[in-house]
């Protein structure tokens, strides 16, 4: 066996331990009775700690530093190594206790997390998410490469490579000053009517249109599958078992349709995926940028647009005919795309969308640093819901609680949302200059998965709206 084949099969057995953890993580979130929580944590917390003694292991540190002085190896396999000796040297970072404490503190903030939501009560998260806090400080600390780098920047960079604060800082300036203005040039103009899609809908009905929507877009349930949870997601055991969860609203359609072909498009990209490349660097996805680059160009270049509901209207009549019926293509297509405040991220138009996420970076930021405390999240949260959406927030499972990003310690994870979202569009429309926007959408909605064209590496196999 070949140094190169030893490297494989090591990084293949800590794979192994890793999606086997994955599969631990999508049950917990789907079929877990409440009464297991307590011993997932810990199988999730030993499995882990083995993922990481494997990662550190000697003898796969020699063997990443003998194959990186071989001379013979292509641009792949070159490849594969560098992005390998980048993640032992994180790793090496980490004690087997912290990992373990980490993965242990994340099972029961989102326990956690999930009690509050449904209580309606951030009393019941505020200690569990203090602990998280805490933890994501010291793994900053830890990640940091120099003290005049800002902690945040390391929780960044798991998401997005070498993305900064300063980087953010400026990203979310412009959205600030541009984008301000000019979504408050479109509040001020005659909204379309949207009341038809608030209204109830036949929760077999949205199922059954869910599935067929990820069917229709290439989706391979012989690779994968649905089901729901209480937070959309996409989790990843291999290209060939890509699991992706909805939720539905009985009063609301269109909440349970963004979902899917939000988390349709990250499935495309798994699944695009070589399955030869398995465990290995070039087998997974470059970034958590440009995994939103694909979900967020589903959802909206080609959900959103009107040669798709050309296409597709009649069929959503036929079901709903009492609800949509009396409906035309061009009403409906107004209605999916109004612009205006929202209280909810996942609900939210393709504008103002961006000043949920700046509102979620300012804030994650700020607990990260120590400027702003976790027992003050409610009243920061709300506040900056009235200053930059104009809109007032009646309940903690509506604002604070909404999202489960946190219970996930996925901090610096929410600027991926808009950075993914800037990146589709030259995917989307690569020749803006050549091809007016109504062609652009035209040339998404051929349906064909656009993942393959992103390069490749490491990056969580778990993706959430």
């Amino acid at each position: 066996m070949s140094l190169y084949e030893q490297y494989q099969q090591q990084l293949r057995k800590i794979a192994d331990v890793g999606y086997s953890i994955a599969a631990l993580n999508w049950d917990q979130e789907t079929y877990l009775p409440e009464k297991g929580a307590g011993i997932r944590a810990q199988q999730i917390a030993t499995l882990s700690g083995i993922a990481h003694e494997l990662s550190v292991a000697p003898s796969l540190v020699n063997l990443i530093k003998r194959l990186a002085k071989v001379g013979k190896l292509d641009a792949k396999q070159r490849r594969n190594i560098a992005e390998s000796q980048k993640s032992v040297e994180k790793q090496q970072k980490f004690s087997t206790d912290f990992v373990m404490r980490l993965s242990k503190t994340t099972s029961e903030a989102f326990q956690a997390w999930q009690q509050a939501k449904t209580a309606n009560d951030f009393a019941l998260f505020e200690p569990a998410l203090s602990r998280m806090v805490d933890i994501q400080r010291e793994k900053a600390a830890l990640l940091s490469h120099a003290q005049t780098q800002h902690p945040y920047d390391a929780l960044a960079d798991e998401f997005e490579a070498g993305m900064t604060v300063a980087q953010l800082d400026v990203l979310f300036a412009d959205v600030r000053e541009q984008l301000t203005p000019f979504v408050a040039h479109i509040f001020a103009q005659t909204a379309p009517n949207d009341q038809f899609l608030r209204q109830p809908y036949d929760r077999q009905k949205q199922w059954d249109y869910g599935l067929q929507t990820l069917q229709q877009m290439g989706y391979d349930f012989k690779a994968g599958r649905q089901d729901i949870s209480s937070h959309p997601f996409t989790t990843s055991f291999s290209p060939l078992d890509v699991r992706v969860t909805t939720r539905i609203n009985d009063n609301s359609f269109d909440e349970m349709l963004w979902s899917c072909i939000h988390e349709g498009g990250h499935a495309l990209y798994e699944q695009g995926l070589s399955p030869d490349d398995y465990g290995l660097p070039t087998g997974e996805a470059t970034s958590l940028g440009i995994h939103e680059s694909q979900s967020r160009l589903w959802e909206n270049n080609v959900g959103r647009s009107l040669p798709y509901w050309t296409a597709h209207y009649p069929a959503l009549q036929a079901l709903f005919p009492e609800q949509l019926g009396g409906v035309s293509l061009r009403d409906f297509y107004r209605a999916i795309n109004r612009v205006q405040p929202s209280l909810i991220r996942t609900n939210a138009d393709e504008l103002t969308y961006h000043f949920h996420i700046l509102i979620r970076y300012e804030i994650e930021k700020g607990l990260i640093e120590g400027s702003i405390a976790v027992k003050d999240l409610p009243d920061i949260w709300n506040s900056r819901y009235k200053t930059y959406l104009q809109i007032d927030v009646p309940s903690d499972s509506k604002g604070v609680l909404q999202d489960i990003h946190w219970s996930h310690g996925g901090f610096g994870y929410f600027p991926t949302y808009s950075l993914g979202s800037f990146y589709g569009r030259p995917i989307f429309c690569p020749s803006p200059t050549r091809l007016a926007p109504t062609h652009c959408r035209h040339y998404g909605g051929q349906y064909t998965s656009l993942a393959r064209l992103a390069t490749r590496k490491n990056t969580p196999t778990r993706q959430n709206v």
